[in-house]
């Protein structure tokens, strides 16, 4: 259907040896696989931090604030333009999600004087976003989490391999939360990470990801116990062996998929930049490494988007839109939002091109062209 579309799986051989080893050895769930894949991903990010392999980042966020004992009467300030699962997992602990704005129109993440911006008596924590593979400006975030007694919660299902000051994002908060959701940068059709430096924050991880469970199947099968305790509290938010066993794949492919992402979006920012229109975000930002998640525009507030995203899909161009405001969702049409003009326009005007690790230059040429003709 499209000549480009907008995310493609960088998936080969390797993936399907990896989930035939898994149906072959006839274990499915919360075995080996998963403790390696939990091992290599905290070596892939410095070896500072504990990962727990989990179905996918929402559970992630929601074991964070479970862990952290967030609820009732609490406060979580996210991101205005962030993906819906932020506001829903604060929502589902019964605590008010408040939203911060962006930075500026060139640098759309959150920063420490936004969020400051809405802090209140009843502020527990913040969960800030990565937007678009680009970190946020952590140093000032983490001091005033730290001044005011915040917890600080990193979504990275934008940035896994992203680094701001040399830091992996994930590790410089209380914790980190990745998806591995089909069109992130490490791909496995449903999954996430949840990383912790804190020993007791990860052992209520574990807890909590498998229904409180002392001693897991694998424990019992392999004879390291008879029975199990329940020490607390939990849900199933385990992750699979075959999903572990392509993790371990993507994991491997992680680094050069993201060093390409780069130059295709150099490619991109070569041939957009000066062009009426539109603007790039995220070009200036200093002493960070982009994983480039995905590429955003911002069109002039003149330009029709539904125009454009039309014109484009005729040309065989996928596009989409990276995100809608909080503000036009049903259930939360009654929940009083603070202003967040910056984040508010963005979300009109944002448009998202085609970006994928096996992208050509010929391609990022083809979507710049039909822009182009989209524009005029």
């Amino acid at each position: 259907m499209w000549n480009v579309p907008l995310f493609e799986l960088n998936y080969d051989d390797a993936e399907l040896t990896a989930v035939m080893t898994v149906l072959k050895s006839q274990w499915l769930t919360m075995g080996d696989k998963i403790n390696l894949f939990e091992s290599d991903f905290s070596k892939f990010l410095g070896d500072v931090s504990y990962s727990t392999a989990v179905t996918n980042c929402t559970a992630a966020l929601h074991m964070a604030l479970i862990a952290q004992e967030i609820g009732v009467g609490d406060e979580v300030i996210i991101p205005a333009l962030t993906f819906i699962a932020d506001a829903n997992v604060v929502a589902m602990t019964g605590a008010r999600p408040v939203l911060a704005d962006c930075t500026s129109y060139d640098n759309w993440n959150v920063s420490a004087r936004t969020i400051t911006e809405k802090i209140t008596d009843k502020t527990k924590a913040v969960i800030v976003v990565h937007f678009a593979g680009y970190p946020c400006e952590m140093d000032d975030i983490i001091a005033l989490c730290k001044e005011r007694g915040l917890i600080l919660i990193e979504d990275v299902a934008h940035a896994p391999g992203a680094t701001y000051k040399g830091r992996a994002c994930g590790t410089m908060g209380d914790i980190g939360c990745f998806s591995f959701f089909s069109n992130k940068n490490l791909s496995i059709g449903e999954g996430g990470m949840f990383v912790t430096g804190n020993s007791d924050i990860h052992q209520k991880a574990r807890y909590l990801r498998s229904h409180g469970m002392t001693t897991l199947t694998l424990d019992r099968h392999k004879g390291r116990a008879i029975s199990y305790d329940v020490a607390q509290p939990g849900l199933n938010y385990r992750m699979d062996e075959i999903r572990a066993a392509l993790g371990l794949v993507q994991l491997e492919k992680l680094p050069e998929n993201n060093l390409q992402r780069g130059r295709l979006v150099q490619r991109y920012n070569e041939k957009l930049q000066n062009v009426a229109g539109i603007t790039i975000p995220f070009l200036d930002l200093q002493e960070i490494e982009s994983v480039y998640h995905i590429f955003p525009l911002l069109l002039d507030a003149t330009v029709d988007r539904v125009v454009v995203i039309e014109a484009l899909k005729k040309a065989g161009i996928q596009s989409s839109i990276h995100y809608p405001s909080f503000r036009t969702f049903t259930a939360y049409q009654d929940v009083n939002f603070p202003a967040t003009p910056l984040a508010d326009e963005i979300s009109s005007r944002e448009l998202t091109l085609p970006l994928f690790p096996t992208m050509t230059f010929e391609q990022v040429d083809l979507v710049v062209g039909s822009l182009l003709k989209a524009l005029n």
